[in-house]
C-alpha cells in the first residue's frame, strides 16, 4: 500500500512538472533552433537562441526590427493545438522537423508600405537603415506592398537566401510564435 501511494506521489510529480513545462513552453518562452541560412550574418544555422512567447500571448508587442519566429502556412488556421505540437518536449517523438517554421525580421507592420526598389528596402518611402543585412539584394523588378491590418511584413537578413513576406506573402499575427529575446 505504501509503494501504491508513493507512486502515485511520483506520478503526480512527474504530471505536474510536464504541465508547467508546457505552460511555459506555450505561453511564455521556448528555446529554438535556427534551421538555414536565411538570417546570416545575425544568426547562423544551427544556433540556439530563446523565444519569448509574450507577442503571441498579449498582442502589440511586435515592433519594426524585431526578430520573430513565425509559421509560414500563412494560409492554414493555427490554433493552441500548433503551439503544443511546437514544444521541443513533444518534438522528440517526432522523427521531421517542422519545416514551416520561420525566424524572420519584422520589416512592415499593419499600413506601412514596403518597397523595393533599386536593390534597397524602403519602408513608408524612407530608405531603411540595415547595418544587418548580410549583402546588398539582387532583386531586379521594383515591388510595392501595403501590410493590411492583422498582418505583419517579414524578410530574412540574408535577402539573396531568405523565403519570407515576398514569397509567401503577409504573415498572420496569430502565426507569430514568438520573438527572440
Amino acid at each position: 500500500m505504501k509503494l501504491v501511494k508513493n507512486l502515485l506521489g511520483w506520478l503526480g510529480t512527474f504530471g505536474a512538472a510536464i504541465a508547467v513545462t508546457l505552460f511555459i513552453g506555450i505561453f511564455i518562452a521556448q528555446p529554438y533552433t535556427v534551421e538555414g541560412h536565411s538570417m546570416e550574418p545575425t544568426l547562423h544555422d544551427q544556433q540556439k537562441l530563446y523565444v519569448s512567447k509574450i507577442p503571441n500571448t498579449f498582442p502589440g508587442t511586435l515592433k519594426h526590427g524585431d526578430i520573430v519566429i513565425i509559421d509560414s502556412r500563412v494560409k492554414e488556421k493555427r490554433s493552441i493545438v500548433n503551439d503544443l505540437w511546437e514544444q521541443p518536449l513533444l518534438r522528440l517523438f517526432d522523427e521531421e522537423k517542422n519545416k514551416s517554421i520561420y525566424v524572420k525580421r519584422v520589416i512592415g507592420m499593419a499600413g506601412d508600405v514596403v518597397e523595393v526598389k533599386d536593390h534597397a528596402v524602403y519602408l513608408n518611402g524612407s530608405l531603411l537603415n540595415e547595418p544587418y543585412i548580410k549583402e546588398t539584394m539582387d532583386e531586379a523588378d521594383d515591388e510595392k506592398w501595403v501590410v493590411p491590418e492583422g498582418y505583419i511584413f517579414v524578410m530574412g537578413d540574408n535577402r539573396n537566401n531568405s523565403n519570407d513576406s515576398r514569397v509567401i506573402g503577409f504573415i498572420p499575427l496569430d502565426h507569430v510564435i514568438g520573438k527572440t529575446f
